[in-house]
């Protein structure tokens, strides 16, 4: 069955509903942008998630941060899983105490046989690690939740392979096509669940619903 996340939580009625509707993760945005939220809020969800009965993983989503900095708020928020988007290298990687989802960016140019190294690379050089590399859009300027998508095509030998999540550009619409066409270990979600630039409770049981079904 495919995993699902949904990214850039920034309320705990929007973390609530979304593990009650069957999400597998929930992201919790550290990185500069309209989906950032404060260590302190960042606690309360967790906090409050995890009084239910089978409740989400919860992950922080960084980008470019000191690596000090990442595994102290991890630490401190009880995160249960740290998400890289930036330009973090693999040596990098390797001081992360936490469970790992590692984005990996797609350009239009990009290659799979190119992909399909770098993810590779990942799990040589953090072998025996808890490792999720996340495929997502390149756009310039941004580090991910921009709604665009790459070439889904690119993604299918890579999922082969690897478990990977897919991100960029997912939304109800266009769910099912991806899961029959690409068979991704899982999938994220911020942007395309949301409306007015806010979460949609309905977009998002919708999209668990299409992803678990």
């Amino acid at each position: 069955m495919t995993r699902v996340k949904i990214c850039g939580i920034t309320g705990t009625s929007q973390a609530l509903a979304a593990a009650e509707a069957g999400a597998d993760y929930l992201g919790l945005v550290f990185a500069p942008g309209r989906r950032q939220i404060n260590p302190q809020k960042a606690g309360e969800i967790v906090r409050r998630v995890r009084t239910l009965k089978s409740p989400p993983l919860m992950v922080g989503v960084f980008v470019n941060s000191p690596v000090e900095e990442v595994n102290s708020l991890a630490e401190s928020c009880r995160l249960d899983c740290v998400q890289l988007s930036g330009d973090e290298s693999w040596e990098y990687c390797l001081q992360i105490k936490k469970p790992l989802v590692r984005a990996i960016h797609i350009a239009g140019h990009s290659a799979v046989r190119d992909i399909i190294e770098e993810v590779g690379k990942g799990h040589r050089i953090l072998a025996g690690a808890d490792l999720i590399c996340l495929l997502d859009t390149r756009v310039k300027n941004a580090y991910g939740g921009t709604g665009q998508k790459f070439d889904w095509q690119l993604a299918r030998e890579v999922c082969a392979r690897f478990p990977v999540m897919i991100a960029g550009g997912l939304a109800p619409e266009n769910l099912a096509q991806l899961i029959a066409e690409v068979h991704p270990w899982g999938v994220d979600v911020s942007s395309g669940v949301e409306t007015g630039g806010r979460k949609d409770l309905h977009k998002i049981r919708d999209f668990i619903a299409i992803a678990k079904g």
